[in-house]
């Protein structure tokens, strides 16, 4: 007689299964996340006031890849570096200062997109539905650009924010948000296996 499923049990799909790990490996990742989303923060287009990085696509990516909790987990561990001084954003800047400038509200944005992109992989927009994934990633990306450009609006006003910090990134967004899901193909489901009777 089969059970009825836990509210508990694993999410559909789960590239990695980081939680089905032991708490050693889930540290492990963590470490390696916050190594990604530093390298794809120096990977950088000077702009003003906000330069355009690859930074969305590691925070997307990560959160597909490790699921909501670990992956928002990953990108606060990052920002903490970020915050004690490290210099893990983009220019290889760290410190408070970035917390409090014109670029606050996409980093304080980027722990809510990697769990909204995580929570909807877990729930089936993955690569087994490839415009799905996709969908995901523009999700997140569109997510960042609305929290990022309500925080700069507050500094120079709703017109110059849009401007500055929404309309030069939608192509970018769209671009990073396909490579993004394209990247999570390279993964196994995660699906976990059938549990004998």
């Amino acid at each position: 007689m089969s059970q009825p499923a836990s509210r508990t049990a694993a999410p559909a799909f789960s590239p990695l299964r980081l939680q089905e790990r032991p708490l050693l490996w889930q540290v492990a990742a963590v470490a390696i996340g916050t190594l990604l989303l530093t390298l794809s923060s120096w990977i950088e287009v000077p702009m003003i006031p906000v330069p355009i990085t690859m930074q969305t696509f590691a925070v997307t990516l990560v959160g597909a890849l490790y699921g909501w909790r670990l992956g928002a987990l990953t990108v606060v561990a990052w920002l903490a570096e970020a915050a004690v001084g490290m210099p893990v954003l983009a220019g290889g800047s760290g410190g408070l200062a970035p917390f409090v400038g014109p670029t606050a509200g996409y980093l304080f944005s980027f722990p809510i997109v990697a769990a909204l992109v995580g929570w909807l992989v877990e729930r089936g927009w993955n690569a087994e539905r490839v415009f799905l994934a996709f969908a995901a990633m523009l999700i997140g990306n569109g997510l960042c650009l609305v929290l990022g450009a309500l925080w700069l609006a507050g500094i120079v006003g709703f017109e110059k924010a849009i401007a500055l910090g929404v309309t030069p990134f939608i192509v970018g967004g769209v671009l990073k948000s396909a490579l993004a899901a394209a990247t999570l193909k390279l993964f196994p489901s995660g699906k976990a296996e059938p549990k004998a009777p």
